[in-house]
């Protein structure tokens, strides 16, 4: 069986029905901390640096896929939230996206995504190191 975040992410030329409640509750099965309000999940990091690094990440995905989710940046965490306005719903393709993005998440982060801690700066009065 294709995994959703093996499946392909097109685009919505609209047209076509949103899912229906019980097709949305059979595709939230594989991703499953994902809400139902829209798709949405709020990811947890350990400081500031690594929610908008992983929301430039899940940009480069979503330019990839032509698929771009809402994301809110806050002091460790990224919030995002995908529907397909098109059809004012969700269909597939919101959760391949939501696949695609815990795939994202689970990768250790300081191997693609995370950008090295920049050098300390130098504040007057201290001793230079």
């Amino acid at each position: 069986m294709v995994t959703l975040a093996e499946r392909p992410c097109a685009p919505c030329r609209g047209g076509v029905s949103p899912l229906t409640p019980s097709e949305r509750k059979s595709y939230l099965v594989e991703v499953p901390d994902w809400e139902l309000r829209t798709v949405a999940r709020r990811f947890r990091f350990p400081d500031y640096r690594a929610a908008p690094a992983f929301a430039n990440a899940v940009s480069a995905l979503a330019e990839e896929t032509w698929h771009h989710p809402e994301l809110v940046l806050s002091w460790g965490y990224c919030e995002v939230s995908l529907t397909t306005r098109k059809i004012g719903g969700l269909r597939e393709s919101d959760f391949v996206m939501a696949a695609r993005i815990d795939a994202l998440a689970a990768g250790p982060p300081g191997s693609f995504w995370l950008p090295p801690l920049p050098a300390p700066r130098w504040v007057p009065g201290s001793a230079k190191g």
